[in-house]
């Protein structure tokens, strides 16, 4: 009989081991369940949030708001903060604006109106003509189209465009001046005999600067080697552009006329110089007006003269 009550309760451990055992695996499975559900809930509504996680560059992160939309779906649009109307001197560098928000896996492209050629596409550039580029800063949303050594003949309309459905496109007028001399002082200049000429001459073309820059007195070149001698050049080149300093020393009454200095890239500019033989400015001016006021009198003598005689 006792033998009978330990193999009864032997059987009952076995099968409360069993049980238990039963149990154990049952929650640990709707345990699992219920953790991955609450992942997958989490996950969706922070897609449903509209936003989007993404490093900035500096290891931290950063949230980005979409509105509820995905980046493909997001529209490109110009960030119009440039000139639409950019003016260029020839010899100089272009440069035309063009800004594009929301880019996305758009290309943006630079187009000359006037021959429908593809300058630029993305990065890369479409021309023979390496004066053009663009400029696109790396993680930028500018694609400025640059213009070196800038001609006459690259005056006229450029346009932005983007390859969105339909294209959008940003309109830019280049004019482009001719480079102009300019010579310092008065438009006449007046020194005694025997001082010394002194006139400068500057020329703002600083990306392509002139690779000559000659001084004509009258219709002859001035000759720096010329018997009379005391005449000489000073060129200097620096970033603001270029600058021409003519010197006469000794100053002769032959110096006296008209004075050009004509760069190779510019227009001119010119001045008169008058060479005074001890006479001061103003007492010539004097002397004109005086002369002036003899003739009106003589004038006015011989009508008179005419009217008494009739």
């Amino acid at each position: 009989m006792f033998k009978k009550v330990v193999y009864y309760l032997n059987n009952m451990r076995r099968s409360r081991s069993f049980w238990e055992f039963t149990l154990l695996l049952f929650f640990s499975h709707l345990f699992t369940n219920y953790a991955s559900a609450s992942i997958s809930s989490s996950a969706g509504a922070a897609g449903a949030g509209g936003g989007s996680s993404t490093s900035d560059g500096t290891g931290k992160s950063r949230f980005v708001e979409t509105a509820g939309k995905s980046p493909s779906t997001v529209r490109p649009y110009f960030d119009d903060i440039g000139p639409r109307n950019v003016t260029a001197v020839v010899g100089q560098s272009a440069l035309l604006n063009c800004r594009v928000k929301h880019p996305g896996d758009r290309t943006v492209s630079w187009m000359r109106k006037r021959d429908l050629h593809i300058l630029t596409s993305g990065i890369h550039t479409y021309t023979g003509d390496q004066r053009f580029s663009v400029r696109h800063p790396e993680h930028s949303d500018d694609w400025d189209l640059r213009i070196d050594y800038v001609q006459k003949r690259d005056g006229g309309v450029y346009e932005c465009q983007v390859n969105t459905e339909p294209k959008i496109n940003l309109a830019i007028m280049l004019n482009v001046d001719d480079a102009q001399a300019s010579i310092s002082g008065p438009p006449e200049v007046y020194v005694k005999k025997g001082s010394t000429i002194s006139l400068t001459c500057t020329v703002n073309v600083h990306s392509n600067p002139p690779s000559s820059v000659l001084w004509y007195h009258g219709h002859a070149v001035v000759d720096f080697d010329s018997p009379r001698g005391g005449i000489s050049l000073e060129t200097e080149k620096t970033e603001a552009g270029t600058t021409s300093k003519l010197l006469v020393t000794k100053a002769l009454l032959g110096d006296t006329g008209n004075y050009t200095c004509m760069p190779s890239n510019a227009s001119p500019a010119s001045t008169v110089v008058h060479v005074l033989n001890g006479e001061h400015p103003a007492a010539m001016q004097t002397s004109r007006a005086g002369a002036h006021h003899q003739r009106a009198l003589a004038a006015t003598f011989t009508i008179l003269l005419i009217l008494t005689v009739r």
